[in-house]
């Protein structure tokens, strides 16, 4: 039987552009709900923790019958937060799951997690997920991030630039995807997810703000995973009525 990824769902209650978020009701459940719920589904997991630094996030997961640990309020990402419980937690494979995608599909999570389990020559340190672009101004947009992979599906690098820019002979017809978005879901090996926080961010990290960029430039290897299941994150308020709009039609 393939091995599974302990699933962990970083959630901070202090956020500048949208404080309190996790617990934003969305069909008069709290986001956060919506998010262990659906990563329930997913075969790959064998356990829904969420990480946080705030009690109310952790007694709204708990009442509901979930799993919360308490992590220290320092951390400067989710991955080092995922990097704490990974201390006491322990796993062959971590995925990180970001807290404000109560639309996250079962199927996605799984495909990340088995593009690492399925590696059984441990060529691949962390996996990851992309889905193919379709409209110019995505692939235009600084705040949608782009990956390109070499032969074997490994990522080359992540921009908010419009990579591969199309200039050849060889450039791709409109109906054949060129770019890819990369979506926040990550699997680590456990040996790899803790050596991250002692990881110094790098030049490229600190010019993009693109966290991923550290393991690349430590020469960690990160395999991409396409799927087909577009991400539906909730950054700003606004964005509750359009994700809401979705639930409501969905059965």
């Amino acid at each position: 039987m393939a091995e599974k990824a302990l699933a962990v769902i970083p959630a901070r209650y202090a956020s500048t552009r949208f404080p309190g978020k996790p617990l934003a009701l969305l069909a008069g459940k709290a986001m956060i709900l919506h998010v262990v719920e659906r990563v329930r589904r997913a075969r790959m997991v064998s356990r829904v923790l969420v990480a946080t630094d705030d009690a109310r996030i952790f007694e709204t997961v708990t009442r509901a019958g979930g799993e919360a640990v308490m992590t220290r309020s320092a951390h400067s990402s989710g991955t080092e937060r995922l990097a704490e419980v990974a201390l006491s937690e322990m796993a062959p494979f971590y995925v990180n799951v970001q807290g404000d995608e109560p639309l996250i599909e079962p199927a996605a999570v799984d495909a990340a997690v088995e593009a690492l389990v399925s590696d059984s020559a441990k060529r691949t340190d962390v996996a990851t997920l992309a889905v193919a672009l379709r409209e110019p101004a995505d692939v235009l947009d600084p705040n949608i991030v782009k990956v390109v992979t070499n032969f074997d599906g490994h990522a080359l690098y992540f921009s908010r630039a419009p990579i591969p820019s199309l200039r050849g002979p060889d450039a791709a017809p409109a109906s054949v995807p060129t770019h890819y978005k990369h979506l926040g879901v990550y699997v680590f090996r456990r040996e790899v997810l803790l050596a991250f926080p002692g990881l110094r961010p790098g030049r490229l990290e600190r010019l993009e703000q693109l966290e991923q960029l550290r393991l690349l430039e430590h020469g960690y290897r990160i395999r991409v995973a396409v799927t087909e299941h577009d991400a539906v994150s909730v950054d700003v308020p606004a964005d509750l009525e359009r994700v809401e709009a979705i639930l409501r039609s969905k059965p």
